[in-house]
């Protein structure tokens, strides 16, 4: 009842003159738009581009990324999360009046496809790299053989090619894949969730993903966990100095733990994903059965979720040392530029920059 009333107020504010909102604070006569729902969108766009190209340039100048396997998907995650970003402009120009001219049905539906195809990708991209390291860990000595170059691209494509056909269906009069394009009146007035695209959709997609990340990393991490159970008896058994050193003599460096602390930051990148998509897929869930119907909560939830793409470049930044150097070594680049062009030549204190080549940095 509530929510058919707030769906009423939101009529008779767009039959009054007054632009479409779906907040309801924010909106500004003499800009004759929401502001803050622009300003939300505007900050998450802006974020969203800069982090991922910040992370995409970073994958190219650290060599010390492409030792894993895994980097392949989170470059595609990366790029796909750019993508969100540059799709994220449209409703920041709906919202601005820049596309009036335009069919907002057309629209509405081209950005919510667009916007769940690219987030079905990475959710897709994270379940395939749980299974990377569930396979480097339980099938060591076979895995080099297993997972090859040529099967990853593969495997990326057909991660592509999967997403777009599960939401292709929204062309076709199915229903609405998500709230993304709520911004556009059409969506949010017009265009409604059917209870059967949502259990197709949550079938092929939400639950499969979940369920092979829930068991790869409960048993990645319960391996590690007896790896280094049996180290640590090992070492109790023999002499520190006989455990620490391998055959060579050199520090010998278990690499269970390594794996573990690899598998540590990606399983961090899954569980914020999972944390900020999930207000969004229970509403999903609940205004598709007709129990529970809000603009504000699709509103925010919806965007709440879209931030994920940004979130991925702080995990990165913060967890992953090899990732830390690269940006170092990218930054330094950028200061050893702008000195180069300086007419009185570079600062004191300052030496020789990265030389970078098209997949490498040297420093």
């Amino acid at each position: 009842m509530n929510s058919s009333l707030d769906l009423l107020d939101l009529e008779l504010l767009n039959q009054s003159g007054s632009p479409f909102c779906l907040l309801d604070m924010g909106y500004s006569q003499i800009f004759n738009t929401c502001l803050l729902e622009v300003a939300i969108i505007l900050l998450l766009t802006v974020l969203i581009i800069s982090g991922n190209l910040v992370v995409i340039f970073v994958f190219h100048c650290a060599p010390l990324l492409h030792h894993h396997t895994t980097s392949a998907f989170i470059q595609t995650m990366a790029y796909a999360d750019l993508l969100v970003g540059v799709s994220c402009l449209i409703p920041s120009l709906s919202l601005l009046h820049h596309l009036k001219g335009l069919d907002e049905e057309l629209t509405c539906k081209v950005f919510g496809y667009m916007v769940s195809v690219l987030k079905s990708v990475s959710m897709a991209s994270l379940a395939c790299v749980s299974v990377d390291r569930y396979m480097a860990i339980t099938r060591p000595l076979s895995y080099a053989t297993l997972v090859t170059p040529c099967r990853i691209r593969v495997c990326i494509l057909l991660i592509w090619l999967y997403s777009a056909l599960v939401f292709l269906p929204s062309f076709f009069g199915w229903g609405k894949p998500g709230y993304h394009g709520d911004v556009v009146e059409w969506c949010a007035m017009e265009w409604g969730t059917k209870p059967l695209f949502t259990s197709f959709i949550v079938a092929l997609l939400y639950v499969p993903a979940a369920m092979t990340v829930c068991f790869t990393y409960a048993n990645i991490f319960r391996i590690c966990r007896q790896h280094t159970k049996e180290i640590s008896e090992r070492r109790a058994r023999f002499s520190p100095q006989e455990s620490s050193l391998g055959q060579d003599g050199q520090p010998q460096h278990a690499p269970a733990c390594t794996d573990k602390r690899y598998a540590m930051v990606l399983f961090r990148i899954t569980s914020v994903f999972y944390l900020l998509w999930l207000p969004y897929i229970l509403y999903f869930l609940l205004e598709s059965a007709g129990i529970y119907r809000h603009p504000v909560a699709s509103f925010l939830t919806t965007w709440l979720a879209i931030s994920n793409s940004f979130c991925n470049c702080l995990i990165y930044s913060l967890t992953n040392s090899a990732f830390r150097k690269g940006l170092k070594r990218l930054c330094s680049f950028c200061v050893q530029r702008v000195d180069s062009k300086n007419p009185f030549g570079p600062g004191p204190g300052h030496g020789q920059g990265p030389v970078c080549t098209r997949s490498t940095c040297h420093v």
